[in-house]
């Protein structure tokens, strides 16, 4: 459970911070973890990317000011970090969907959004499949896409990139490399350095490399692998999230930070859902 301490006092420091700068590397510091993972965990755990929380909360703060003060609008703007009154008015109505002056007058609707807490809930019932393999270097083949270091603008960037990719010659020619485990269609998110983060449509192989793709090989480590069934990517961001919030915590494991590897079936056309599997590298915790 020490991750979600981590977390928490990560959300701590935002919430500190919220009427100044908040550095999304020392919220990562705070987690013990690169400020990349930091925000993947955050959005899988909370549902929402990191800078929509911190925007809400801010604006919620806000509003709050607006109906309890004297203050000027933009005085309370700037408070929040928004140098003109376009910039404070845009983010205020994309949270609350009125204008700030408007959120003074009677009876106006506006939302609240509480500040983030992690705890472990007892849900029950449901189980998670999974088993713990050790293995050797995997080495990958296929065509990839730089991603952001800001998380959210990779949540365009994937889809996309499958769409194209789907549409292409590139596709079959990976499926046909595919011979090795683990086995399948894999979608691997790797990080290197912030200017270096990819997410490979790949196969596991040890056949050559063609010349209009390209190659990546993943570090030994130890994985554990969940298995999932249903929409795609619906199902691969469930298992996430659960991976974080109830094997995690629970396990004796810390995540390893190395590339996540999504496995899907090997078909040349599009699919929506189906069998996958979630390879997450881990090691002991300390």
């Amino acid at each position: 459970m020490e991750w979600l301490k981590q977390l928490s006092q990560a959300i701590d420091y935002i919430e500190n911070n919220l009427t100044g700068d908040i550095s999304y590397d020392e919220a990562a510091k705070i987690a013990c973890c690169s400020t990349f993972y930091f925000q993947r965990m955050f959005s899988y755990v909370a549902g929402i990317p990191l800078s929509d929380y911190i925007r809400r909360r801010r604006m919620t703060k806000a509003a709050f000011e607006l109906q309890v003060s004297e203050a000027k609008v933009m005085d309370i703007g700037s408070k929040y970090g928004y140098v003109s009154p376009t910039s404070f008015n845009r983010a205020f109505q994309n949270v609350h969907g009125v204008a700030p002056r408007v959120a003074r007058m009677s009876g106006t609707i506006l939302n609240s959004y509480l500040r983030i807490s992690f705890s472990i809930n007892v849900t029950g019932g449901e189980s998670m499949r999974y088993r713990v393999e050790t293995k050797d270097p995997i080495r990958i083949v296929g065509t990839r896409v730089v991603l952001k270091e800001v998380a959210e603008q990779n949540f365009e960037i994937v889809p996309t990139f499958w769409d194209t990719t789907l549409k292409s010659n590139l596709f079959s020619e990976i499926c046909r490399l595919a011979n090795q485990n683990p086995l399948g269609i894999l979608g691997v998110t790797v990080y290197q350095n912030p200017e270096e983060i990819y997410y490979y449509i790949a196969a596991s192989t040890d056949k050559a490399v063609p010349e209009n793709l390209v190659e990546y090989e993943i570090p030994s480590a130890t994985w554990v692998v969940f298995e999932c069934d249903g929409h795609f990517p619906d199902s691969i961001q469930t298992i996430f999230k659960r991976f974080l919030t109830e094997w995690l915590p629970f396990s004796g494991y810390e995540y390893d930070e190395l590339p996540d590897i999504e496995v899907y079936p090997i078909n040349d056309q599009k699919l929506k859902g189906g069998h996958s599997e979630v390879w997450i590298a881990v090691k002991k915790a300390k």
